[in-house]
């Protein structure tokens, strides 16, 4: 591995000595927090124990993933107006998960989506169904995110070759599985709280120094980002510069839209974070909380993709190493030098350390609670195997999470969890809220939902230019697209729904008494579980 130069007053010794003191620092705190880690409920929910405000930072961390910070950062600054969507998207979704998902699944469920399915239909199918839909959705999440660290890599040591770069996201997924293993749900929610904390300060704090340098004047800050992208400059306060104007372009930028707003709800890494606090109304107040932390950092992103473009140049981000994914770390080395440059790197490591350790204890839990415990071993087995089957499942995904970076390396990163966002909105949404709100929902109509959103959704991307025939596609070699869109979502989406209706209407099971009794429960939270005492 090459230590070279590859942005003028670079660091990289001073890079790696802030990223590996957070490493330590965080790694206390995970052997800290362990050491209350001995129920299942310990291991999945924190045990519950985490206020509405705590959670509420936790989720941001968990949400404000590299997506947010490197990718969105990235798209404004080379795209402008058509890259600052991606955070309105990201964060209008968040209201769908107040207003229809966050107590009623706090009260209905134990630990995973796959318990909220089960409470009135057939556990086996429906777990094994919900577990299959929560771990490919956290694989093209992990994507992004280990995406997201071989890029900032790449910009920060220098690094130029691919395999120096496989070695360092093989790095990143070692350490993430170790917070896992060692931490379980509490170790890891302490960890997205100081990155959380950390982000959020860092985003500030360049913020208010990008809006200095224009004299807080936000109309200077455009115009300075107009004038470095020289004759394409006009086309960054405007809409099209990244889809174009075509009929196409436009679908595609709809579908881009639906997924974001109606993704989040859908997310099992989110959805999860509602079963660590002790009550309904806690989770309600751990959305309000993060949905004020995340606008606020959304808002920051719109200054510093700007930011960026006016003090860096497109030209220069998209030649840097890392690609977009580095306009926010250039930013960084232009306003401070190369210790703020070193700072915001360790942040924004940190950032992809802490979701993909978040997406990685869902996955794996998911399998040991859904499948291993209620289809393999019909709920025959104890909480402590459980937790054992989680540790063990938490190494083989990290495993995958390491491969598929290596593969999904230079692909933007906020384009990457947009895909995520597409498959969630179109396998899990559909059937939690038939679950929440139809009194006829059943279990064909579930299967048939996640199966067919599933389906639909990746056969979509695997057939896009998102994957072959364009420059930009992952395999650039051979050509086999012939679905025009980018993202899914306008498709899949209401497949999934229709999908879930059509399956219940042809299928004569009711169960009329278990559905009263999860309305019951989802709407006040009688029989809801409470929290471990210790």
């Amino acid at each position: 591995m090459t230590l070279a130069q590859s942005v003028e007053g670079n660091n990289p010794a001073l890079n790696i000595g802030i990223f590996a003191a957070f490493v330590v620092i965080t790694l206390v705190v995970v052997f800290r927090a362990s050491r209350n880690t001995r129920s299942a409920s310990d291991y999945y929910a924190a045990g519950r124990a985490f206020t509405g405000p705590q959670n509420g930072i936790a989720i941001a961390g968990d949400y404000l993933s590299a997506a947010s910070f490197l990718g969105i950062a990235g798209a404004i600054a080379v795209n402008g107006y058509d890259g600052f969507l991606y955070s309105i998207g990201f964060l209008v979704a968040w209201l769908v998960a107040l207003l229809l998902v966050a107590e009623l699944l706090r009260n209905t469920g134990k630990f995973t989506m796959g318990d909220v399915l089960a409470f009135r239909m057939k556990q086996r199918p429906v777990r094994a169904a919900a577990a299959t839909s929560t771990l490919i959705v956290s694989f093209f999440y992990l994507l992004a995110q280990m995406a997201g660290a071989g890029g900032l890599v790449a910009l920060l040591l220098g690094v130029t070759g691919t395999g120096a770069q496989a070695l360092v996201i093989a790095v990143v997924g070692v350490i993430m599985i170790v917070y896992v293993l060692v931490g379980g749900m509490k170790g890891t929610t302490w960890v997205q709280i100081i990155k959380a904390a950390l982000l959020i300060a860092g985003a500030l704090v360049m913020t208010l120094w990008v809006l200095a340098k224009y004299g807080f004047n936000l109309s200077s800050l455009l115009q300075g980002a107009v004038d470095k992208a020289g004759a394409v400059g006009e086309k960054l306060l405007s809409p099209g510069k990244q889809y174009g104007a075509t009929g196409t372009s436009k679908l595609d930028f709809l579908s881009l839209g639906i997924a974001l707003v109606l993704g989040t709800a859908g997310l099992p890494h989110v959805l999860m974070r509602f079963y660590t606090v002790p009550t309904a109304r806690e989770a309600r107040r751990s959305v309000v909380w993060a949905i004020g932390l995340i606008g606020v950092f959304y808002l920051f992103t719109l200054v510093l993709g700007y930011g960026a473009g006016a003090l860096v140049g497109p030209d220069t981000i998209s030649k840097a190493p890392g690609g977009v994914n580095s306009a926010a770390p250039l930013l960084a080395q232009a306003l401070g030098g190369p210790v703020l440059l070193g700072l915001i790197a360790a942040i924004a490591f940190a950032t992809i350390l802490a979701v993909v350790a978040g997406l990685t204890i869902t996955a794996s839990a998911s399998f040991a609670h859904d499948v291993y415990a209620n289809v393999i071993r019909r709920g025959k087995t104890t909480p402590a195997a459980e937790v054992r089957v989680a540790r063990i499942t938490a190494v083989v995904i990290g495993a995958v999470a390491i491969a598929g970076g290596i593969l999904a390396n230079g692909q933007n990163v906020a384009f990457l969890v947009a895909l995520a966002f597409a498959v969630a909105a179109s396998a899990n949404l559909p059937t939690i809220l038939y679950s929440l709100f139809w009194k006829r929902f059943n279990t064909r109509g579930a299967l048939w939902s996640i199966y067919g959103g599933l389906i639909s959704s990746i056969v979509l991307i695997v057939f896009s230019p998102a994957v072959s025939g364009t420059a930009k596609s992952m395999i650039t070699s051979v050509d086999f697209h012939w679905f025009p869109l980018q993202n899914p979502g306008i498709i899949s989406i209401p497949a999934g729904f229709l999908l879930g209706w059509l399956g219940t209407v042809l299928s004569k099971e009711r169960d009329p008494g278990k559905q009263a009794e999860m309305e019951v429960r989802a709407l006040t939270g009688v029989g809801a579980e409470k929290a471990v005492a210790h």
